[in-house]
């Protein structure tokens, strides 16, 4: 059973990082397209950063220069480092796993998903 769990969320003032962690288990983080994406209230939900089949980071044009995503293998953890954070990045951050393929900033293209953590940014 795939199970991913997010941690790392908080509320911090414009300007400030945040780090994301998303352990998960079931699936070997080294082996499986992993990514993260987020959800603001009334918005949908958008690809934030993801790994893609060869391995390369992907990033949304709005957080690319701020967000790094890794992940540790040994760990078997996903990681979201978040600087500069801006209060349009609120929202609920959701990490994610097994791309189909497609438009990986599409959330229909992700298979497995976690529970998510809300992150606040205050101006």
């Amino acid at each position: 059973q795939v199970r991913l769990v997010e941690s790392g969320g908080g509320s911090v003032q414009a300007g400030g990082s945040l780090r994301l962690s998303c352990a998960a288990s079931g699936l070997s983080v080294s082996s499986y397209c992993m990514g993260w994406f987020r959800q603001a209230p009334g918005k949908e939900r958008e690809g934030v950063a993801g790994f893609d089949s060869d391995n390369r980071a992907r990033y949304a044009d709005s957080v690319k220069g701020r967000f790094t995503i890794s992940k540790d293998n040994a760990e078997n953890t996903l990681y979201l480092q978040m600087t500069s954070l801006k209060p349009e990045d609120t929202a609920m951050y959701y990490c994610t796993a097994g791309w189909r393929g497609g438009r990986w900033y599409r959330p229909d293209e992700w298979i497995y998903w976690g529970q998510g953590t809300q992150v606040t940014v205050s101006s």
